[in-house]
């Protein structure tokens, strides 16, 4: 019987340990002799450091250690970017402690070690740092004009300028003739908030510096990259580096980094000779660690009366925060490729310009760059149907990809494998009630309803399975995007898959298990799979944008593949048969036309015994393949959500969601489904609850889950989710990547639902979260100013100071 573990619903083999408090996180960690470190934080967001006095804290009862910049200055590297996006691309250094000048407040001044965390923390209030404050840069307009600059040193805010013009890369013709030659032009601001990752488990680092090799635990989702940003940073041989990515509570992105506190913790166990340990607590991460989005996006988009679209100008202005960490001046850039989302523009321009402003620095979060262009192009088309009185769903068929011109290349260039977006949309209208939904949103208007219902559509793509190495090198991206997997079979049969993808709760162990199971044919709990640590998965780029699937497991595929073709020839030997006479059928190899078979296990203890080997063959069937495909990977699907607005209190119920997703074919619906609900509750928060507010001062005032919110299961509805499936064409599988897919595709749905319920009372648009306060405010406004509202432009008018809204 052939085994069928590739679309079973499989529990994750993880979950036995992580829910009966086995788990392996980092601060778990107890190690002889450690020592734990405190930091001292800067309270300004943009101030020159004049003096530190740390005699007081040197004193105290438990410290071993107090450190500052100019103590390491010599040593402490800098935190390295990865991604110039244009040569001549302009970036302070990034020091892990700093030195004269701090550029947003959270910044680490100090370093306490101490023999206990409490001695550590204890000292920090004896370290008296003397400031000179100067005024920050907190907002996108001010720094383009570099009246104020964030690091006066630089001589300007902006730190590069990026261009994409269809007309120039002959991918479509020019937007300015567009603009100018069309019928109908919208032109719309939106205001993509910061974001906090908000990841379960604090990021936390465990330094040994005993022994040969320097070991480092960290909460990460990029082990390999941290040991090759650590040698090059602090000049130590790669070969004396080791790094453990041990079970990781969440990521989202917040854990692709390589973080000052990573370097400082290491600098603190060189120094002492001891090992260190460093936990930051919510507060130092919700201010310390990187944040998300935070973007103007100025979008002119063109169309005839019919609603053809015609020309799309996005022009970017992307907060880098204080400063360039590993891959923040890519984020935006990664976004420019998917503006035209799935609609066949003949014309598009994209210009971003990266600033810095003295808030904390940005960074990849959930979709990085993807979320923010769907958002964008999603509303404009919102914005688009309104204008032409078209039922929105309408206007995104007639512009569209058909199916049956896949495989396509966009006005960006990019060529979509495969896709069928009408399948995905009838199937998502069926399920939701469209047409009884807008009956009732009819009814609702007819009578005046306190509570109006609106219903929101989003139709997404997104790229996905961040890999080929090409394309990335031609974005100016320093490393490669290819993926390593071995495949390890055991003496009994067992096999050990040794993969360089670094899971933080996605489950690969379990997919991963499923994919060799089927292709080996084996038990799938004979299935090990080991990862995040360089030692043992000593190659590997690690897990982010949706690869670990199209790029890691097909990586594993390819070595399982490998292992089969080994055992083939030993096979043939032991049966006294032609190599092209065996065949290999649900984990055996046999003899065409015969019964004679041998199963895998069987084959792999003779050749750990190696007592009868083909001459020249080496006794393994081990084996290592390194996948690097030639193209992204675009799921795509279709999200419908039904909103309630109380235009009396402005409070917000979402009432029904359905989405239906195309992610190709299913490794295990389970986690799949799994993917889809926490990405829609991430994108959902976006919209109605998230959002990292400053003060005029610079200060995070939300910085605790009492000021950030985010949202419990009690404040969200029951999804319905479900699938179609076109297979991708760029993998053997015929899978696409998932992680990022709800993300992407909610936040425009949720607010583009809140404006249908009132827009017809005059409000053409409110800044996300869509808290009630908002809500309420631009009704009042639209009400008395009897004309249409649209949201102050962000740029040049601070959003809401009170993040809960009156939620």
């Amino acid at each position: 019987m052939t085994i069928t573990e590739i679309g079973a619903s499989r529990l994750r083999k993880e979950d036995q340990r992580l829910i009966t408090g086995r788990t392996r996180y980092t601060d778990n960690m107890v190690l002889p002799g450690m020592l734990h470190i405190a930091l001292v934080r800067s309270p300004f967001a943009h101030a020159r450091i004049t003096a530190i006095n740390v005699d007081e804290a040197k004193r105290a009862p438990g410290v071993i250690m107090v450190l500052t910049g100019k103590d390491v200055a010599d040593e402490q590297g800098g935190i390295p970017s990865a991604w110039p996006v244009t040569p001549d691309q302009k970036a302070p250094p990034y020091l892990p402690i700093a030195v004269e000048h701090v550029a947003y407040a959270g910044e680490i001044v100090a370093c306490v070690i101490g023999r206990t965390a409490a001695a550590a923390r204890d000292a920090l209030e004896l370290i008296d740092v003397d400031y000179d404050d100067l005024p920050p840069v907190l907002d996108l307009e001010e720094a383009m004009t570099d009246t104020v600059l964030s690091h006066p040193d630089l001589g300007t805010n902006l730190s590069a300028t990026w261009i994409f013009d269809s007309a120039a890369a002959g991918t479509g013709t020019d937007v300015a003739q567009a603009l100018a030659s069309s019928e109908v032009v919208i032109e719309r601001t939106y205001y993509q908030q910061r974001l906090i990752p908000a990841f379960m488990e604090p990021r936390s680092t465990v330094v040994d510096p005993t022994g040969e090799q320097l070991t480092m635990w960290s909460a990460t989702q990029v082990p390999h990259i941290l040991k090759l940003m650590i040698s090059l940073a602090l000049s130590i041989p790669e070969s004396k580096v080791r790094v453990v990515a041990p079970d990781v509570g969440g990521g989202f992105g917040g854990k692709l980094a390589v973080t000052a506190e990573e370097f400082i913790t290491l600098l603190a166990a060189r120094r002492t000779g001891k090992p260190c340990k460093y936990t930051e607590t919510r507060t130092e991460s919700l201010m310390g660690a990187h944040h998300g989005r935070a973007q103007v996006q100025r979008i002119r988009l063109s169309a005839t009366k019919e609603g053809i679209v015609t020309g799309l100008d996005v022009n970017l202005l992307a907060d880098m925060g204080a400063y360039l960490g590993v891959i923040t001046s890519g984020i935006p850039i990664l976004g420019a490729f998917m503006y035209n989302g799935i609609y066949k523009f003949p014309a598009y321009r994209f210009e971003c310009n990266n600033l810095f402003t003295n808030k904390a620095p940005t960074g990849a979060y959930r979709g990085a760059g993807r979320p923010e262009a769907t958002f964008a192009i999603e509303r404009a088309m919102d914005d688009l149907a309104a204008e032409l009185d078209m039922d929105p769903v309408e206007l995104r068929r007639k512009n569209w990809i058909k199916h049956e011109e896949f495989p396509f290349t966009t006005v960006a260039g990019l060529e979509y494998d495969s896709g069928n977006y009408e399948a995905a949309t009838d199937k998502a209208l069926k399920e939701f009630g469209y047409d009884e939904l807008r009956a009732e949103q009819k009814l609702r208007r007819q009578s005046g309803d306190r509570v109006q219902l609106g219903i929101g559509v989003s139709t997404y793509t997104e790229m996905c399975g961040l890999a080929p190495s090409r394309v990335l090198g031609s974005l100016d991206y320093a490393a490669g995007g290819w993926e390593h997997a071995q495949v390890r079979v055991l003496p009994t049969g067992a096999i050990e898959v040794v993969t360089g993808i670094s899971p933080h709760g996605q489950g690969h162990e379990t997919s991963f298990s499923q994919i060799v199971a089927d292709r080996l044919g084996v038990p799938f709990d004979n299935v090990e799979v080991l990862h995040g640590d360089t030692q043992v998965a000593q190659r590997g780029l690690d897990t982010y944008g949706s690869r670990s699937l199209v790029v890691g497991g097909m990586a594993v595929v390819a070595a399982a593949d490998k292992v089969i073709e080994k055992a083939k020839t030993v096979a043939a030997h032991l049966l006294e048969a032609s190599r092209d006479d065996i065949e290999f059928t649900a984990g055996a190899f046999g003899v065409k036309g015969t019964d004679q078979s041998m199963t895998l296990g069987e084959i792999a203890f003779a050749v750990f015994s190696a007592h009868n080997m083909p001459d020249g063959f080496e006794p393994s069937l081990d084996s290592d393949a390194t996948f690097d495909p030639v193209n992204f990977n675009f799921p795509h699907g279709t999200h419908l959500c039904a909103m309630e607005v109380d235009t009396e209190t402005g409070a917000v119920t979402l009432r029904k969601y359905v989405c239906v997703d195309d992610i190709g074919n299913v490794i295990n619906p389970l986690l799949v489904d799994g993917q889809i609900h926490g990405g829609l509750v991430q994108g959902i928060s976006q919209a109605l609850f998230e959002e990292a507010v400053y003060d005029e001062s610079g200060t995070l005032v939300t910085g605790s889950f009492v000021d950030y919110l985010v949202p419990s299961a009690a404040d969200l509805p029951m999804f319905t989710t479900d699938r179609t499936v076109t297979p991708a064409l760029t993998n053997t599988l015929g899978v696409k990547g998932v992680g990022e897919a709800g993300t992407i595709a909610s936040t425009p749905a949720i607010v583009n639902g809140v404006l249908d319920a009132v827009r017809h009372l005059g409000v053409d648009d409110i800044l996300m979260p869509c808290t009630p306060s908002r809500v309420w405010n631009a009704l009042r406004d639209a009400a008395q100013g009897g004309g249409r509202h649209r949201s102050p432009d962000p740029s040049s008018t601070k959003p809401d100071l009170d993040p809960a809204g009156g939620n």
